[in-house]
C-alpha cells in the first residue's frame, strides 16, 4: 500500500489499498503492534503490565496463525496465487512467531537479568517482527481480493455467454429458458458489483461503477421487451435495430465494470478526461492566490494562457443555439472583466519584478483579490445559465407531451404523425444532451462529472431507441408486446429525466457548500433569546469593494478551517465530544469564508450574522465539554488547557455582545461584519491551538490504560473455514472453495484494546 491505514510510513508494505474492506481490517492490528512498539520507556515495569503485553504478543500470535490458516486454503485452491500467497502466509507465521518470543520474554516467570532478548531490551527486533508482519498480511489480503475480482470477471463472462444465446435464440420457448437463466445470472453479477461499489475507496471509480450498473439495471428489462417483439416480429427492421441497440450498451457497460476492478482502460472516458470549465476557474485562482506565497513562481504569460483556456471553454456556452441572449451577453461581459483585472494585476506584477520585490504590495493584493472575484462571478454567471437550462427543461417537458403523442400515432398506426414527434423528440433529446455537457462543465467535482457523462450517453442512445420501437408500433398497431416494448423504452427516458432533477440538486448543492471539498454547516438560529435582536436588522449585501476589504481576513479564515481538518483526521475517534463541536465549528466558519468571497449559502449580513450566533454557542458548548476534560487532567497539563479554555469562553461572550449590538445605515454594519469575522478568527485560533494537545493527551491516557488492561482477543474469534463443496452445484459457493473478502472481514475482529 501507498501508506499504511494508520498514516505511519514505518509499516509501509508497497501495496497500494484500493478497498476499504482491506484497510478496515488493517486498521486495529496497526494499533495494537503501536502498542506495542511504542510501551514506556520505563527501568521498572509492573507485573501487570508484563502481564499485559505477554497476552497481546501471544493474542496476536493465535490470530495470526488462524488467519494464516485461511490464506493457504486460497492458496490451495488458486493456482495462479499459490506461490505468492504461500510466502506472505510464511512470512506472517513467522512475524507472529517472533513477536510472541519478544513478548514471552515478559513473563513474569522469566527473571530480566536472564539474558533473554525482550521487547524492552531490542526494540528494533519488535519494529521489524511488526514490519513484516503488518507487510505480509496486506498483501494475504490484497491477494484475496483479486478472487474477489476474480469473482466480478467470472460472473461478467457468464453474463456475456448467455447474452450471446439470447441474441440468437429464434424460438419463444427457448428465450425463456435462457432468459431465466440470465436473469439469475445478473442477480448473481448485481450483487457482486454493488457490494464492490461500496467498497472502493476512489469516489470516481465509485461514481463510474453506478452509472454501469445502472445501465445494466435498466436494460434487463429492455431486453426482455426489445427481444420480444423481435422474435414477434422477425421481419420488422426497426424492432431488429432497437434489439441491436440494447443489446450493444449492455456489453459496453459490463466492459466498463471490468475497466474499474481490474484498473484498466480500453480507450473509453476519453470525455471524462477532458477538463471543464470549473476546474479551469479553480486551477486559474490557485495560481493567481499562489502568487502571495511566491510572487515569481509562474510568468504573467501562463496565468494570461490559462484564462485564455477558460475563456474558450465558455464557448460551449456562447456558442449553443439554446443559450439566450441575455446569459449568452453576461458570459461574454464576465470573460471581458477578467481578462481586464488579470491585466491589470499583469501590470502591477511587471512593476513588482522590476523593483525585485519580495512580497507583494498592497496594490497587487488588491489585484489578486479582484481577479479572483471577477473569475468566481463567471463561474457564478456558467453555473447559473446551466442550472438554469436544466430546470426550464425539466419543467417544460414534465408533462411528457412528446412521448404520449408518440405512444397514441404508434397505437393508430399513423406513421407520419410518428415521424413528426420522432422529429420533435430528436430536438428534445438534442438540447439534454447539450444541456448534461453544460451541467458537467459547472458540476464542481469529479465524480458528479462522471454522472454527466453517463446522463449525456443515457439520453443521447434512449432518444433513438424510443423512435425505433415507435415505428415498429406504427408498423404494428395491433401488437400488445410491441406496445409494452415502447412503454418500458419510455419509462426509461422519464426515469433518466428524475435522475437528471436530482442532479442539477447535487451540483446546487456543491456550488452552495452544502457539500463537496469542505462539508459546510449552515446551522441558522435556533428561536430564542440571542434572535430576537437580529429581527429588525435590514439585510444587507457587500458591495464590491467592501467584499475586496474583507476578502483578505476571509482567507485567514479559510487557513484556520484547514489547520482544524488536517488536525481533525488524526483522531482515531471522531464521535469524540471535542473533535465533533471542533468540526462543526469549522463547518461554520467556513461557511463565514465563503461569504467573504460572495459566495455559498451565506447571501447577507443578517445570514452572517445568524451564523455567527450559533457558532458563539457552538464555541460554548465546546468550552463546557473542555473544561469537564481538563477536570480528568493533572496539574502540569491542566496548565496548559484550562487557560485556553477560559480565552475561548471569554471570546465567544465577546462575539456574542457583537451580535447584539443594533447597527443602522451602511458604515456600521460593515464594521459589525469586520469584527463579527474577527473574533471568529479569534476563536478559530485558540481551537487550532487546543487540538493536538488534547489529542495527545487523549492518546497518552488511552495508552496507559490499554497496557494494563486485560485485551479482547482476536484469537477467540474463529475465522470462516474453506468451502469444500463443489462450486458449481452450491449457490452458496464462489466458485474459489473460499468466501468472499467481505465476509472474511466481517469475521475477522484483529486485537483492539478496549
Amino acid at each position: 500500500m501507498a501508506s499504511s491505514p494508520c498514516g505511519n510510513s514505518n509499516f509501509d508494505s508497497g501495496l497500494e489499498i484500493k478497498t476499504r474492506s482491506v484497510e478496515q481490517t488493517l486498521i486495529p492490528l496497526v494499533s495494537q503492534i503501536t502498542t506495542l512498539i511504542n510501551h514506556k520507556e520505563k527501568p521498572k515495569k509492573s507485573e501487570k503490565t508484563l502481564r499485559a503485553i505477554h497476552r497481546v504478543g501471544q493474542a496476536v500470535n493465535v490470530a495470526v496463525g488462524r488467519f494464516v490458516t485461511v490464506g493457504e486454503a486460497i492458496a490451495s485452491e488458486n493456482e495462479e496465487l499459490k506461490e505468492e500467497m504461500s510466502l506472505a502466509c510464511f512470512e506472517a507465521r513467522r512475524a507472529g512467531d517472533a513477536i510472541a518470543q519478544l513478548t514471552d520474554a515478559l513473563s513474569p516467570e522469566q527473571p530480566e537479568s536472564d539474558g533473554r532478548i525482550t521487547v524492552f531490551s531490542d526494540k528494533t527486533s519488535m519494529v521489524k517482527a511488526a514490519r513484516m508482519l503488518l507487510s505480509s498480511v496486506t498483501k494475504v489480503l490484497v491477494l484475496a481480493d483479486r478472487i474477489v475480482i476474480k469473482q466480478i470477471i467470472t460472473s461478467r463472462n457468464k453474463v456475456l455467454a448467455t447474452l450471446g444465446q439470447l441474441e440468437r435464440v429464434i424460438s419463444f420457448q427457448e428465450f425463456v429458458q435462457i432468459f431465466s437463466q440470465f436473469g439469475n445470472e445478473m442477480v448473481e453479477f448485481a450483487h457482486l458489483t454493488g457490494d464492490r461499489q461500496n467498497d472502493l475507496k476512489d469516489e470516481k471509480k465509485k461514481a463510474r461503477m453506478a452509472a454501469a450498473r445502472a445501465v445494466l439495471e435498466k436494460c434487463t428489462m429492455m431486453l426482455l421487451t426489445a427481444s420480444k417483439t423481435c422474435l414477434r416480429h422477425p421481419d420488422c427492421e426497426s424492432a431488429r435495430h432497437n434489439k441491436d441497440a440494447v443489446f450493444q450498451r449492455m456489453r459496453y457497460a459490463l466492459e466498463q465494470v471490468i475497466e474499474i476492478v481490474t484498473d484498466t482502460r480500453f480507450g473509453g472516458d476519453a470525455q471524462a478526461l477532458s477538463a471543464s470549465v470549473y476546474a479551469g476557474i479553480k486551477d486559474f485562482k490557485g495560481k493567481v492566490e499562489g502568487l502571495r506565497e511566491a510572487l515569481f513562481s509562474v510568468p504573467p504569460e501562463t496565468l494570461v494562457a490559462q484564462l485564455e483556456e477558460v475563456v474558450e471553454q465558455t464557448e460551449d456556452f456562447t456558442d449553443s443555439a439554446y443559450t439566450s441572449h441575455e446569459n449568452r451577453e453576461s458570459i461574454l461581459q464576465h470573460c471581458h472583466m477578467t481578462r481586464q483585472e488579470l491585466d491589470q494585476l499583469t501590470t502591477v506584477w511587471t512593476e513588482a519584478q522590476s523593483f525585485k520585490a519580495k512580497e507583494p504590495s498592497e496594490d497587487m493584493e488588491v489585484c489578486i483579490l479582484k481577479t479572483c472575484q471577477s473569475a468566481n462571478e463567471l463561474r457564478r454567471e456558467l453555473h447559473k445559465a446551466a442550472v438554469g437550462r436544466a430546470a426550464d427543461l425539466l419543467k417544460y417537458h414534465s408533462d411528457q407531451t412528446v412521448l404520449k403523442a408518440l405512444k397514441v400515432s404508434g397505437e393508430e398506426g399513423n406513421l407520419e404523425a410518428g415521424a413528426e414527434y420522432s422529429r420533435k423528440l430528436t430536438e428534445q433529446k438534442e438540447q439534454l444532451v447539450e444541456t448534461c455537457r453544460l451541467l458537467r462543465h459547472v458540476s464542481g467535482t469529479e465524480p458528479l462529472e462522471i454522472t454527466c457523462i453517463h446522463a449525456e450517453e443515457t439520453f443521447q442512445v434512449i432518444g433513438p431507441q424510443i423512435i425505433s420501437a415507435a415505428q415498429t408500433l406504427a408498423l404494428h398497431p395491433s401488437s400488445k408486446i410491441a406496445k409494452e416494448n415502447l412503454e418500458v423504452f419510455c419509462e426509461a427516458w422519464e426515469s433518466q429525466l428524475n435522475d437528471m432533477g436530482a442532479l442539477v440538486r447535487e451540483i446546487n448543492d456543491v456550488f452552495e457548500g452544502r457539500r463537496g471539498d469542505k462539508r459546510t454547516c449552515l446551522s441558522l438560529p435556533r428561536p430564542g433569546k440571542l434572535s430576537a435582536n437580529l429581527k429588525t436588522i435590514k439585510a444587507v449585501k457587500l458591495d464590491a469593494e467592501e467584499q475586496t476589504t474583507i476578502a483578505k481576513l476571509g482567507l485567514e479564515l479559510r487557513l484556520l478551517t484547514s489547520d482544524v481538518d488536517s488536525e481533525s483526521e488524526k483522531w482515531e475517534d471522531q464521535e469524540h465530544e471535542i473533535i465533533r463541536q471542533a468540526q462543526s465549528m469549522s463547518s461554520m466558519a467556513y461557511s463565514m469564508y465563503l461569504f467573504t468571497r460572495g459566495e455559498g449559502l451565506l447571501k447577507t449580513t443578517v445570514d452572517l450574522f445568524h451564523q455567527a450566533e450559533v457558532f458563539s454557542e457552538e464555541g460554548c458548548q465546546l468550552s463546557s465539554s473542555l473544561q469537564v476534560f481538563s477536570s480528568q487532567l493533572g496539574d502540569d497539563e491542566k496548565a496548559v488547557v484550562v487557560p485556553e479554555t477560559e480565552k475561548l469562553v471569554a471570546l465567544c461572550q465577546q462575539l456574542q455582545l457583537t451580535g447584539r449590538t443594533v447597527v443602522q445605515g451602511k458604515s456600521s454594519t460593515f464594521q459589525k461584519v469586520d469584527a463579527s469575522i474577527q473574533n471568529v478568527k479569534s476563536i478559530m485560533t485558540v481551537v487550532v491551538y487546543l487540538l493536538p494537545i488534547c489529542y495527545k493527551l487523549i492518546k497518552k491516557y488511552k495508552s496507559e490504560r490499554s497496557s494494563v488492561e486485560s485485551p479482547q482477543g482476536w484469537a477467540d474469534k474463529q475465522l470462516p473455514t474453506p468451502v469444500r463443496d463443489d462450486p458449481l452445484d452450491n449457490k452458496n459457493a464462489n466458485g474459489f472453495g473460499v468466501k468472499s473478502l467481505e465476509q472474511h472481514v466481517a469475521n475477522l475482529t484483529f486485537l483492539e484494546s478496549k
